[in-house]
């Protein structure tokens, strides 16, 4: 899923599965909690035997000896206003679908900004190399096709660990799928667009060091990821506002302690 951030938030979530190694230490800890986890089966991941394998692959191997050492590389060296340039420009190609996407949810006053940004930074600021609309008070909002899925009540599907690309779900791979369709993505070459997501992918990488940490200290990566991923998504969803769940055993038990007293 190079989806463009699960981005605007995924900067934990879209890239987080790019994050290096913990010690050893940790890794029994793991490995004790994978056996209880396992035990108790997560019904959002029934795949999780195969995801995990996927995750070791690309946490273990992949981040530590290519991810993170080329994006470290691509941080420390490249200038930051090449850096910032051209990562406004990946950006900047994202949000014709964040404009059909919100009129697809009648979010209409958030589509409208969408289509601010997208002609003025794609006219004043030079094809999106400079993101003057954020300084005109046009903040990036970014808006998914998975997200109108949401909207209308299609559920996530199956958790998916996907070799180099990281956390995903049925759902979400199903709207990127379609993201790819809006126009201008449609007619960019395969090869440029790659590069698009590269830059995307090194730039949020490059920016993980607190989220980093956070992993290395948890007991379970494999679960703190997958448990960050649907926080996040459903996150998006609500625009910041998800409902709030209640138990309701453990409301049932607190109405019965009230009438004890």
């Amino acid at each position: 899923m190079f989806s463009n951030l699960k981005l605007t938030s995924f900067a934990l979530f879209i890239s987080i599965f790019l994050l290096s190694a913990c010690s050893s230490t940790e890794q029994s800890e793991s490995q004790a909690s994978n056996e209880t986890q396992q035990q108790e089966s997560d019904p959002r991941d029934p795949l999780e035997s195969i995801n995990r394998s996927l995750w070791t692959f690309n946490w273990e191997y992949l981040d530590k000896y290519v991810f993170k050492p080329v994006a470290t590389s691509y941080v420390e060296y490249v200038p930051s206003p090449i850096r910032s340039g051209v990562y406004n420009l990946a950006l900047n190609l994202n949000e014709p679908f964040t404009v059909v996407n919100n009129l697809l949810q009648f979010k209409f006053q958030r589509a409208a900004k969408a289509t601010g940004r997208f002609v003025l930074n794609s006219t004043v600021g030079l094809l999106g190399w400079f993101d003057i609309a954020q300084h005109a008070g046009l903040v990036r909002e970014e808006e998914e096709f998975g997200e109108v899925l949401g909207y209308y009540g299609v559920g996530d599907g199956p958790y998916l660990m996907l070799p180099a690309l990281g956390p995903s779900s049925v759902r979400d791979e199903a709207g990127d799928f379609v993201d790819g369709y809006y126009w201008p993505l449609a007619i960019i070459d395969f090869w440029p667009n790659v590069a698009r997501r590269l830059v995307i992918a090194l730039e949020v990488r490059g920016n993980l060091g607190d989220q980093e940490a956070l992993l290395n200290e948890s007991l379970d990566p494999y679960e703190f990821v997958k448990n960050a991923y649907f926080q996040n998504i459903e996150y998006r969803v609500y625009d910041g506002n998800p409902p709030v769940v209640i138990d309701q055993e453990e409301e049932d038990e607190i109405d019965d302690l009230l009438e004890e007293f």
